[in-house]
């Protein structure tokens, strides 16, 4: 099968757990289609990176485009371009009318059988009517991220533009829905959500593309003997949930925990850490490594792992990765949501600080109880969770989208509002 691929960035590095999930289905895909993987680019992207792409697709079409930093004044200026603009900011920063026309031109030349939108975002600049069958590669529910972010934020100002942000997400997630001829959900859970919030998606088939995770590569590491008690956060520092998290964590939490196990080193491993993540390496006891090339010595290093999502959608790999490494896991029922696994089994579940903070403790105090964990977890993931079972169900889905009329899509007509900046 011939699949053109859109996205909004290219997979390499791997530093995102959106680019972990697609590289590992690509790579399983790409033994049996021929995959034209079209993506917007930095132009100073190593060259590394773009050979790399080899390994998931025959062929690769770039769109060059800086990304654009996430504070300060051009930042504000930019949201600030968007607040008129009915197409949500998350989706109207990436319209771009060479990327549409890019697009149009691959599509033309009848070399597809398949069109592949991987997130929301590169349907802002799909064309109206399309000549094969069509999927959308959901990772989350967007609507709803932003309706957490607007419960979660702290100053009026900040819950107006995030329920702003989400009213023009919902608009726009149901409508896009609506455009292609199957969508692909990466839990049941975000299924159900879609068909609750959006119940004309009904009409389209939703499949659903299980999380997995490489457990060659993470493996158990042995604790070091008498080392220090850490406490680890991993994922990109760059993704408001994760910093919103982490922040939540050290303010809100890891307070009460020290009041019970003092000696503990709370490390945040992730891409680009905001100016406010940033300011927590200046308290005592905590660490902000930024970007890393292997996340598994910090893995390896940790006496548990947190996830203190509040706000966030889809299925969190950061949790199958620390799991498939034999470490025990601390989440939100949020920071968990759509992944298998029995509480205090698999992993441990809290909601408030104090439960949070209690179930860490509990785990920092226990070793037999923390190494029980930690085996019945990593036994879970090696045995159900592997990537090349998702790459089935998702061949499948390719499969089962069978030819139909040219989609009409009411979604990709929000192309023609507002202004398309030109690239």
């Amino acid at each position: 099968m011939r699949i053109l691929w859109l996205s909004a960035n290219l997979l390499l590095p791997l530093d995102k757990g959106g680019k972990l999930r697609t590289w590992h289905v690509m790579r399983h895909l790409a033994k049996r289609h021929s995959i034209t993987y079209l993506s917007f680019a930095d132009p100073e992207t190593a060259a590394e990176d773009l050979e790399g792409m080899a390994e998931v697709c025959a062929r690769l079409v770039t769109i060059p485009r800086r990304e654009r930093t996430k504070s300060g004044p051009r930042f504000a200026i930019d949201v600030m371009r968007h607040l008129v603009n009915p197409v949500p900011f998350a989706v109207g920063q990436y319209r771009s009318s060479r990327f549409a026309r890019t697009v149009r031109d691959e599509l033309a030349s009848g070399n597809y059988d398949r069109v592949v939108c991987d997130f929301l975002v590169p349907a802002v600049n799909m064309p109206r009517r399309l000549p094969c069958p069509s999927l959308l590669f959901t990772h989350n529910v967007e609507a709803e991220i932003w309706r957490r972010h607007a419960d979660t934020a702290q100053s009026w100002l900040r819950r107006r533009l995030y329920q702003q942000q989400w009213r023009r997400m919902q608009r726009f997630e149901n409508q896009t829905l609506l455009a292609f001829d199957r969508v692909l959900a990466v839990s049941d859970l975000d299924r159900q959500t879609f068909h609750r919030l959006y119940p004309e998606s009904r009409k389209t088939p939703i499949s659903v593309i299980p999380t997995g995770v490489d457990t060659d590569y993470f493996t158990p590491a042995p604790a070091e003997p008498g080392a220090t008690p850490r406490i680890v956060f991993t994922g990109s520092m760059d993704w408001l949930p994760n910093v919103d998290g982490v922040l939540y964590f050290a303010r809100e939490i890891l307070p009460l925990i020290r009041a019970e196990a003092p000696e503990v080193v709370f490390t945040i491993v992730g891409r680009s850490p905001t100016a406010e993540v940033l300011e927590l390496a200046s308290q005592p006891g905590i660490e902000v490594t930024g970007r890393v090339e292997d996340v598994r010595p910090y893995l390896a290093a940790s006496t548990v792992n947190v996830v203190p999502l509040r706000i966030g959608g889809g299925t969190r790999l950061k949790i199958f990765e620390a799991m498939a490494a034999g470490r025990a896991v601390v989440s939100t029922t949020i920071g968990a949501e759509g992944l298998p696994g029995e509480p205090d089994r698999h992993l441990m579940l809290a909601d408030d600080p104090p439960s949070f903070a209690q179930s860490v403790v509990a785990l920092l105090q226990d070793r037999e109880r923390r190494l029980a964990m930690e085996s019945a977890a990593r036994t879970l993931v090696t045995t159900h969770y592997d990537w090349a079972a998702a790459a089935a169900h998702f061949d499948k889905a390719l499969a089962d989208t069978a030819t139909a009329e040219p989609t009409t899509s009411s979604a990709v007509s929000l192309i023609s509002i507002g202004p398309v900046r030109p690239s």
